[in-house]
């Protein structure tokens, strides 16, 4: 029987944040926990699953591991194969693949350590989305110290030794309960190297915490929730190591105007009554900040729509857009003055009434409603 999804298991959205976990396993253990349902096997099970889908979620590095592969990063014959018995074939792999850049380690098969990645979120309006813009960004990361050029050496060297509690690997294992788990190297914090003089403001570390600002070109066409990826521009991985990336994701904020689904915009637009039944021209807005001029054929009804070829949305990396649709909604006047109510009644006395035939949605209505009632009769 497969094993349900360990967030299913707690309720919770895959999404949901270290507070919320806690919030619902405390919920869910005191429902079924075992001192409060005796003999009851089904929620001595419960219980079990709940503890179980817990302990994988509250720890940072589980629950990425299980975000990634699911049950098989835990289970014997996951990714890589080998499970448990064979480490360097299984879930060793998995955490060299996830925690490499995160730990700052050294990875295997002889793959270069990079510092670690950063991530941004930001927010632009649809006009923007349309043309690209380009952004300024104050991201909190670390950078080459000045001070020793990044080597961690007061003397600006890149001598060191080799970590005496690694042996270079800059990763060390501990064995937790039935888990093996793969941390960062305390004594080097993950280099693999021990500096003779370690630099006194970074203190061998060979970055420094600090805020940069930074410019971002966000490409036209983009789409709300796109990650853009900026090379290099994560945290600096010192004494050597290349840097990590700026991780950008990207949100649009809704327009009050237009409606974008991909490429093709959809623009909702009210006719008053009459223009409607007679028909004419009318100017609409274009999301280029252009007008475009329509033509209302007459007796235009609510819901009907126009195609407008290449006016609507620039597609990512292309020169290419989207088409615009201009779909209209017929108003009813709330308030009317008496020379217009005359004229309104004067057009219901020549023939505007129900039963006109221009009116076909109207006549077709009452049409079936009369049939409904002589067929009850």
């Amino acid at each position: 029987m497969a094993k349900q999804d360990f967030y299913a298991t707690l309720g919770v959205a895959r999404d949901a944040s270290a507070d919320d976990l806690k919030k619902a396993y405390r919920k869910l253990a005191m429902k079924y926990h075992p001192d409060r349902n005796p003999g009851d096997t089904a929620a001595e099970a419960k219980f079990k699953e709940l503890n179980e889908a817990y302990d994988i979620l509250k720890d940072d590095q589980k629950r990425a591991a299980y975000d990634r592969f699911g049950h098989a990063a835990f289970e014997g014959g996951g990714p890589g194969a080998g499970g448990f018995g064979g480490f360097e074939g299984g879930l060793g792999d998995i955490f060299d693949q996830m925690f490499g850049d995160m730990m700052g380690g050294g990875r295997r098969g002889g793959r270069q350590r990079t510092g670690a990645d950063v991530r941004a979120q930001v927010e632009i309006s649809l006009p923007e989305a349309f043309s690209g813009t380009k952004i300024s960004l104050k991201v909190p990361s670390r950078i080459a110290c000045e001070a020793c050029d990044g080597t961690g050496s007061q003397d600006k060297t890149r001598s060191a030794d080799t970590c005496p509690t690694c042996h270079g690997a800059g990763k060390v294992r501990a064995q937790q309960g039935f888990f093996l788990v793969e941390r960062a190297c305390p004594t080097c914090s993950g280099t693999g190297k021990i500096v003779r003089n370690p630099c006194k403001v970074c203190r061998g570390a060979g970055t420094v915490q600090r805020e940069r600002n930074l410019s971002v070109d966000i490409p036209a066409g983009i789409e709300d929730g796109t990650r853009l990826r900026v090379p290099g521009q994560g945290e600096a991985g010192g004494q050597g190591v290349p840097n990590g990336d700026l991780y950008v994701h990207v949100g649009v904020r809704p327009h009050e105007i237009f409606h974008r689904d991909g490429a093709t915009v959809v623009c909702r637009m009210p006719l008053s009554m009459t223009r409607a039944a007679l028909g004419g021209e009318v100017e609409v807005p274009v999301v280029d900040g252009s007008r475009a001029t329509i033509t209302v054929s007459p007796g235009t009804q609510t819901g009907d729509q126009q195609r407008l070829r290449g006016k609507g949305f620039s597609v990512l990396r292309s020169a290419a857009r989207g088409d615009m649709y201009v779909q209209f909604a017929v108003e009813t006047p709330r308030k009317l003055s008496r020379r217009q109510r005359e004229l309104l009644e004067e057009f219901e006395r020549e023939g505007g009434g129900e039963t006109n035939a221009a009116h076909p949605e109207t006549e077709g209505f009452f049409g079936k409603v009369r049939d409904f009632f002589e067929g009850r009769g």
